[in-house]
């Protein structure tokens, strides 16, 4: 049995819609699985209706959230999808992130002179959870670059568009209010991100505690062996659940195919994942 928790399909900012998404899972070797779009549930009900019972669906979610002064990714699993609580925070999170894609559709008009037609902004809003990988396929589309990291670091990463993160305490509160388990993404750093060393984790790890989170993603496409044993190392010390993942966003995340749960490529089975013993 094979695992992969940290899934992202069309409905954020992965390329794939659910069905297409679920096709790739299926050519993959793994049979337990978690759809975790960011800040959005969208998905999760309509790839229910679709896996056949060999295959174990969890419904998930990662919540972009700010934990004092720690910004991270809260991964919900297990959640019910018609909590009130999470809809609403979810709600709020999607009129955010419109007000973000505004100023960032202001920035390319005044700073690049790039004006978007109709057309490319009533898709953007059209999304169920916009971020800026969706602006930066639309310029690629226009031929301004030659793929999204190319786009963003050129004309967007210089947009300031405040913080638009939920509080980690109401993240953690409607993740555990669904019926949902915590667990932090990524915890050393992901994409982009210089990963952290030991003695810079262990503080954030604790202050982490404080908020409520039960699971630690420790095995993850970016990570090489020695990160995934420290962060293991960590998960036994402190009671947390060991979780694992590739946030395979298709073909808006360069070599991450699913299943690539460390950077060497080596598939960790599901006997690793002490998270499914909850499900």
């Amino acid at each position: 049995m094979k695992a992969d928790l940290h899934i992202h399909s069309n409905y954020s900012d992965g390329s794939e819609k659910i069905e297409d998404l679920f096709e790739k899972i299926k050519s993959s070797d793994v049979n337990i699985f978690a759809l975790t779009d960011h800040d959005t549930i969208a998905g999760c009900d309509e790839m229910a209706q679709i896996v056949p019972n060999e295959y174990k669906f969890i419904k998930g979610v990662e919540l972009t959230s700010i934990c004092d002064k720690i910004k991270c990714h809260l991964l919900g699993y297990k959640i019910d999808t018609k909590n009130k609580e999470l809809n609403e925070l979810i709600q709020r999170g999607k009129i955010l992130r419109a007000k973000k894609l505004e100023t960032r559709i202001n920035y390319l008009k005044d700073v690049w002179n790039i004006e978007l037609n109709d057309e490319e902004k009533a898709w953007l809003y059209s999304r169920k959870s916009v971020v800026k990988t969706h602006v930066a396929n639309v310029l690629v589309k226009r031929g301004l670059a030659n793929n999204n990291l190319e786009a963003m670091e050129k004309y967007l990463d210089g947009c300031k568009t405040g913080n638009t993160r939920f509080l980690g305490e109401e993240s953690v509160s409607a993740i555990k209010n669904a019926g949902g388990i915590v667990v932090w993404a990524h915890p050393l750093g992901g994409e982009g991100e210089e990963h952290l060393k030991k003695e810079e984790f262990i503080p954030k790890l604790e202050s982490m505690l404080e908020f409520g989170i039960q699971g630690l993603e420790c095995f993850y496409s970016r990570y090489n062996e020695e990160e995934s044993r420290l962060l293991v190392e960590c998960a036994k010390k402190y009671d947390l659940l060991i979780s694992g993942g590739s946030d395979y966003h298709g073909k808006n995340k360069s070599n991450i195919e699913i299943g690539k749960l460390d950077c060497n490529n080596k598939s960790i089975s599901a006997e690793f994942l002490t998270i499914l013993n909850e499900f």
